[in-house]
């Protein structure tokens, strides 16, 4: 199977160069030419398998290129004793119409590690299918949960390297704490003044820039991305929606065939985009509800067929949403779009230009078909993680919290009792000071000693990744003005 840019569909790549190159030459994003379907009794032939098995039997229709064996080894090594549940990805049921869907018990305790375990296996194959022999330098934007689940993926894997920029003042103490700790000999990390879509904006300049690329090409370097902009972070994240399905099945929750919801919170389109290509797939999803933060240029996008990041930007209990720009937005229109790559092109140059476009009456009505969306600020957030808590025993993290607000209010506005898949994406103990103010806790403790308070006060275990933190020496300290990215790149790569 090729991969096309959403901004050209004549530029085509193998699924190895995809992953290699990252983002396309024209800036556009990679796209399967074709997405595949799954054969008709799929779901239930997958019922029984693991996660590993699951694994093999979603990617492969997408990497020809790579044999069973391959797949195999890889989902063997991505998904094994690194995760503290055996189902790797667990449903957790609530009540007869809502599910959870914990995507936490990997590495760094998020759901990027689903991808991110994965990513290095697929890269690192992909480099020797290529033939290429200069080292890689992954360049990471994070708003906090991507960055250390991809330091701890690509941690001294041999041909690479990992430089890590995350928004100064953007992230969680915790988040923080597992970046700049980060152990590895090929590891970097820099905080950046500014927002996370400053990050994301730089590190996006730093691709594009031709001079930079022939420098580190001189030095024996050539750049890749680990952010959702790499169709290698995508793919594994379609597995954990169709694995989903399959747990409903396997449990008697749903009968074959039977539809489902799911409520995904999300800032850069990614995880819910995942979702959409499962329902693409076959995945009988009836409706994806889209939750936001107070950064709710989502919602208003769907609700409205208007993108406008032209907007007051707020840092909120659930950082790792506080996005303005969607990346992965741009997959989803060229799936709408007829995969009409110069209106993609028409779009993002009036985005990069005036930050604001209007997609056409027809695409906004296929958008309002597939989604629903919603927003909550942060005392809703707070209520929502009391309320869960209070009512089911169930300790989410501020991100989750976002999506269980959403469905409520979804659920009451349209009377749609759909069972529903929440997705989970973080632990709680990476953000123990708004949960435990979320439960009326206002005095907390000094750095890592906040998490004992929280799992002393819920009851609930520290997640040992998270406990390992205390005592840790913090290795990096640099600070940069978004103009100063590249300058970090350079001396990274010296």
């Amino acid at each position: 199977m090729n991969y096309v840019s959403t901004r050209n569909k004549k530029l085509r790549m193998s699924a190895s160069q995809a992953i290699v190159q990252g983002l396309a030459p024209d800036g556009g994003l990679m796209t399967p030419e074709v997405l595949p379907r799954l054969p008709g009794k799929a779901l239930l032939s997958m019922k029984d398998m693991s996660y590993q098995q699951r694994v093999v039997y979603v990617m492969s229709r997408f990497l020809d290129e790579f044999s069973a064996r391959e797949l195999t080894s890889f989902a063997a090594a991505a998904y094994g004793g690194n995760f503290d549940h055996p189902a790797v990805a667990p449903v957790r049921r609530l009540n007869d119409s809502t599910y959870c869907l914990e995507l936490w018990h990997g590495p760094t305790c998020a759901f990027k590690d689903m991808a991110l375990q994965m990513l290095p296996h697929l890269l690192s194959s992909s480099l020797s299918k290529i033939d290429e022999e200069k080292t890689v330098c992954i360049l990471v934007a994070t708003s906090g949960d991507t960055g250390k689940a991809a330091l701890e993926g690509f941690k001294d894997v041999g041909k690479t390297r990992i430089l890590v920029f995350y928004p100064k003042d953007g992230v969680s103490h915790i988040q923080e704490l597992q970046m700049v700790t980060q152990a590895g000999g090929n590891v970097g990390v820099c905080a950046v003044v500014g927002n996370f879509d400053d990050a994301q904006a730089g590190v996006k300049k730093l691709f594009s820039d031709e001079k930079l690329a022939e420098t580190l090409a001189e030095r024996g370097y050539f750049l890749s991305s680990a952010n959702s902009i790499n169709w290698g972070r995508v793919l594994p994240q379609i597995v954990y929606y169709i694995s989903a399905y399959c747990d409903l099945l396997r449990s008697e929750a749903i009968s074959a065939g039977q539809e489902i919801n799911v409520c995904v919170p999300t800032g850069n389109f990614g995880n819910i985009l995942a979702a959409y290509y499962a329902k693409h797939m076959g995945v009988p999803i009836r409706k994806l509800i889209c939750a936001s933060n107070e950064n709710n240029v989502l919602t208003d996008f769907i609700r409205t067929g208007v993108y406008d990041k032209n907007r007051t930007f707020h840092n909120t209990l659930s950082p790792s949403m506080d996005i303005l720009v969607s990346s992965n937005l741009e997959r989803m229109i060229f799936e709408l779009a007829d995969r009409d790559d110069a209106l993609v092109c028409e779009y993002m140059g009036q985005l990069a230009e005036s930050g604001r476009y209007q997609v056409t009456a027809a695409i906004h009505k296929k958008i309002q078909n597939l989604f629903a969306a919603g927003f909550c600020d942060d005392v809703q957030t707070k209520q929502a993680i009391a309320r869960m808590w209070k009512e089911a025993g169930y300790l989410i993290d501020p991100h989750t919290a976002v999506a269980f607000h959403v469905l409520d209010e979804y659920r009451q506005s349209t009377g749609d009792e759909t069972p529903c898949v929440v997705v989970s994406t973080a632990s709680p103990f990476k953000f123990c000071t708004s949960v435990l103010s979320a439960l009326g806790v206002e005095e907390h403790q000094e750095g890592v000693e906040v998490l004992g308070q929280l799992a002393e006060y819920t009851g609930q275990p520290v997640p040992a990744p998270l406990a390992a933190l205390k005592g840790k020496a913090r290795r990096f300290n640099t600070v940069t003005e978004k103009t100063g990215m590249k300058d970090q790149v350079l001396d990274f790569l010296k």
